[in-house]
């Protein structure tokens, strides 16, 4: 997974300046690229698949509109995951705000039973959707505490006492639920 991670930011870095001069083939080749991610990290944050739709669809038409100025264009994919992440939960006030509510959705390991799967969905459901993004921007997508601290704008060390917080909260959780 890193690797891919890795692959991704280097072929990152002539693409902001090409979107930036509207080619339209370098926007498309990043939307193929990375759609997936984002849809991903959305519906880990929202547990709505229509909400983490509509929040990449609002992030892309973003970076389409107003390409960010960044001083390391190999960061283009931090940034895009901190606008789908916000955007998300922008959509996720509107809703509630409106009284909607929709089920938790996690992605299952296709090796898990699926009374293990249940209790995760539960477990996960449970969580807040700040730690969830926590989760993914870490199990899914492989970033280290530097990484992810720049993405939410707190302190690396910060981002490891909530990780393990997070982590031991769901393991005393799941081992009572046996």
């Amino acid at each position: 997974m890193e690797s891919i991670a890795i692959a991704a930011d280097q072929s990152l870095d002539g693409r902001l300046a090409q979107i930036r001069a509207r080619d339209s083939r370098a926007f498309r080749e990043l939307v193929e690229l990375l759609d997936g991610d984002l849809l991903r990290l959305c519906i880990l944050i929202a547990a709505d698949s229509e909400l983490a739709r509509d929040a990449v669809q609002e992030t892309w038409t973003r970076l389409w509109t107003r390409p960010p100025k960044l001083r390391n264009p190999a960061r283009l994919r931090s940034w895009l995951l901190s606008v789908a992440a916000n955007e998300v939960r922008q959509s996720m006030r509107r809703a509630r705000l409106a009284g909607a509510h929709a089920p938790i959705e996690p992605p299952a390991s296709p090796q898990a039973s699926s009374a293990e799967v249940i209790d995760l969905r539960n477990a996960l459901a449970r969580l807040n959707h700040s730690d969830r993004e926590l989760l993914a921007l870490k199990y899914l997508f492989g970033m280290d505490s530097p990484e992810i601290s720049i993405h939410l704008g707190a302190s690396a060390a910060n981002v490891r006492t909530r990780l393990h917080r997070i982590i031991t909260r769901l393991r005393k959780e799941l081992r009572d639920d046996e």
